[in-house]
């Protein structure tokens, strides 16, 4: 986007904000976060229908158009008839794959209605009268009527507004200021803000919510990267772990600009993409599917909210792309699951961490020509603990870890914990992958990247990437990839950044995949002195403070005790 569009929806998404928070009153977060992104995706398919009636009218108009109504035979009040009847027929809509719309589930309806349901009234709705009882009804009523013409949508959205413990008078507050969001703009479309609003409020109620709000939302900076890393371009692309969808979301992105950039209809390859996901949580499982619907992409999240581990929704899958963050170091996840399972190829995960469960499970799903990234804690990179080292060096080598990127801290609104992405695939043999590069053979080869001294302070507490940062590493680990340039940059080591580095090498380090192991030093931080000598004179200089400190210890009891006190 330029700077005009950036400063555009960073206004209204400040203004938006801070007004929906005053109406919150006594909801908390993760409460009224569904109110509001429901009202949002309401707010979204009804702009998307009325447009879709505009075009109509002027295809209707259009003796040009194989939907022109001819006005020959026609007095003019029979053809304002005829033409709205024919704007109520839902094969116009589902055939620009724009979502149905009864009277009572479009935008004018609620806005019009809302204050006259607060204490409960009687509406008439396509000739019948149907009592409503408060504004929370009326939104449960739209949304009913939305799932009732829409199969795709049965079950997803969350019909508790009336149950809502909020002020009648604020939930039409809240109604008015969603209106407020822009229809258009001179060169974004409905899609574009809505979408983005979406996806910013979701980003401030993981940080409303706190370590809750982050099981649901990864920063948008860590997917972009992982995602301009991985290029989903074309295939099957899954997240085990989806939360509200953010990879899929960005996996989108990055196709629009890619087509872009090769002059291909973004809308035909984003049709190359099928998207299949999983989670566990039901509330979030809606907010996902609400956040493809958003954004007109077809998805398959399974029959229901389920456990990865115990009922995988997905047995037959094989997806050439496969990104996740699921919860760091989770434990207890192996309840009701076989020691035996299939998935557990390279060990059989503790029970006290899952993370080794879900690069397996991953793994399991993982084409034969795929690729997987993975964010885990850490520890995940250098732990023995039960056989976790065990299960990582037999990914070592069986040569199935491409790439370790070490992250900055304070990256995630839900916890301190140091990260990593795990890079993986089951192919590092030369060929051509999905998004048209023609790799090398990197068989015995893998690449570190210690990216902690990137991105900026955002505010006082949170870190992000800049779009550079992204770029930076994305290009490196292709240009490694490929040998080749890649917008400039061709792989070389760096100091102090990256290493490519052989799995001999990773075997005299016990299988301890940390990136700072391997990069080394970088020339401002290295003096010339070797390490074992820089420590034998830091021991030596901390074993003569501990004597000094003895010292000074006895020194104060005799003191003391020349005053007539003990310790």
């Amino acid at each position: 986007m330029n700077e005009q569009e950036q400063l555009f929806l960073k206004e209204l998404e400040s203004k938006l904000w801070t007004a929906a928070d005053k109406l919150r009153a006594s909801l908390d977060a993760s409460q009224y976060k569904h109110a509001v992104l429901g009202l949002i995706f309401v707010k979204y398919v009804s702009d998307a229908f009325t447009l879709r009636q505009e075009e109509l009218k002027q295809d209707f108009a259009n003796p040009d158009h194989e939907y022109f109504l001819d006005p020959e035979g026609y007095t003019a009040e029979e053809l304002e008839q005829e033409i709205a009847i024919e704007l109520e027929q839902n094969d116009y809509y589902k055939e620009k794959n724009v979502f149905w719309l009864p009277t009572e589930s479009r935008w004018k309806f609620l806005q019009d209605n809302g204050p006259m349901v607060i204490g409960g009234a009687d509406l008439v709705i396509d000739g019948k009268t149907k009592k409503i009882t408060s504004v929370g009804h009326l939104i449960d009523n739209a949304l009913e009527g939305i799932e009732r013409d829409n199969q795709k949508l049965k079950g997803v959205l969350n019909k508790h507004y009336a149950s809502l413990k909020i002020d009648q008078a604020k939930l039409n507050e809240l109604i008015n200021l969603i209106a407020t969001i822009p229809f258009n703009h001179k060169s974004l479309n409905s899609k574009d803000i809505l979408g983005h609003i979406y996806e910013y409020f979701l980003g401030q109620f993981a940080l409303a919510e706190g370590k809750k709000g982050g099981q649901f939302y990864t920063p948008a900076s860590i997917v972009s990267l992982i995602v301009e890393m991985i290029e989903p371009f074309e295939g099957r692309v899954y997240d085990p772990a989806m939360g509200s969808g953010g990879f899929f979301v960005q996996s989108e992105k990055f196709i629009e600009r890619r087509a872009n950039q090769k002059e291909i209809d973004p809308l035909t390859q984003k049709q190359r993409i099928s998207i299949y996901g999983q989670e566990y949580n039901y509330t979030t499982w809606q907010l996902a599917a609400m956040n493809m619907a958003i954004r007109g992409l077809d998805y398959d999240f399974g029959k229901e909210p389920a456990s990865t581990y115990t009922n995988d929704q997905h047995p037959d899958l094989r997806a050439d792309f496969i990104m996740a963050n699921p919860p760091f170091n989770m434990k207890e996840w192996n309840t009701g699951v076989d020691d035996n399972d299939p998935r557990w190829v390279y060990g059989t995960p503790p029970s006290g961490n899952a993370n080794f469960a879900w690069m397996q499970h991953m793994l399991y799903h993982l084409a034969p020509d795929g690729s997987q990234a993975l964010l885990l804690a850490n520890g995940s990179m250098s732990s023995t603990t039960n056989n976790e080292g065990e299960i990582r060096a037999a990914l070592v080598e069986n040569d199935l870890v491409e790439c370790m990127v070490a992250l900055p801290g304070q990256l995630f609104t839900n916890t301190q914990i140091p990260a990593c992405i795990w890079f993986l695939t089951k192919n590092k043999k030369a060929r051509t992958d999905k998004s048209g590069r023609k790799l090398r053979d990197r068989k015995g080869e893998m690449l570190f990247i210690d990216a902690r001294n990137l991105g900026y302070m955002k505010d006082r507490v949170l870190r992000d990437f800049t779009r550079d940062d992204i770029q930076k590493v994305a290009d490196l680990y292709h240009a490694w990839k490929t040998g080749e340039e890649v917008n400039g940059v061709v792989y070389e080591d760096q100091a102090g950044f990256c290493k490519s580095t052989t799995l001999e090498e990773i075997k005299k380090h016990d299988f301890v995949l940390t990136p700072g192991r391997y990069v080394g030093a970088t020339e401002e931080l290295d003096d010339g002195i070797p390490f074992a000598e820089k420590m034998a004179t830091l021991t030596a200089k901390l074993s003569e403070q501990f004597a000094e400190s003895a010292t000074l210890e006895a020194e104060i009891k005799k003191n003391l005790a020349g005053l007539g006190y003990e310790l």
